[in-house]
């Protein structure tokens, strides 16, 4: 399995609870975030969401689609989520918030391995496409959080590491 580390991190011109709360709703990111398509949630998780389960499929700017579930393992409110995640992405997700006056800070660390036998193949060629693919898809999650808090978005910054 090719093994993938992505560094994603969105400057939201908002206040820190409703950046956290749109994050924190997997199964509502279809309606605002353009790359997830489906969120199925196969578990609630307890009062505060650990162990909630989803079946997620995300579209991308490729012709291709991924589809995985996540599991939320660990959080520490309004500050910390982390995810894992099994099926055709298996890795670790963790996302940061932090908050200075009136901007949220966002800060998504992903590292995982593909377990497509097309991706695989083709990935020792192909990493740079998919990076670059990866970072579309996270652009149209920072414009359409913006667009549902009726904020703008100060800055994206995406760093890929093989």
């Amino acid at each position: 399995m090719e093994a993938f580390r992505f560094v994603t991190v969105w400057k939201i011109e908002a206040p820190l609870p409703p950046v956290w709360e749109a994050m924190f709703r997997f199964e509502d990111w279809p309606t605002w975030w353009k790359g997830v398509e489906r969120v199925e949630v196969l578990q609630p998780g307890d009062a505060n969401r650990i162990g909630f389960r989803s079946r997620q499929t995300w579209k991308s700017k490729l012709p291709y689609k991924l589809r995985f579930e996540g599991e939320i393992v660990r959080v520490s409110a309004m500050s910390l989520l982390e995810v894992h995640s099994q099926g055709e992405l298996q890795g670790t997700g963790l996302m940061r918030f932090s908050n200075d006056g009136s901007s949220t800070t966002f800060q998504y660390d992903w590292e995982v391995s593909t377990s497509k036998s097309w991706m695989n193949l083709v990935a020792p060629v192909a990493k740079p496409l998919f990076s670059w693919n990866h970072d579309v898809i996270m652009d149209w999650g920072a414009e359409g959080l913006a667009r549902k808090l009726g904020c703008k978005r100060v800055s994206t910054s995406k760093t890929a590491v093989f």
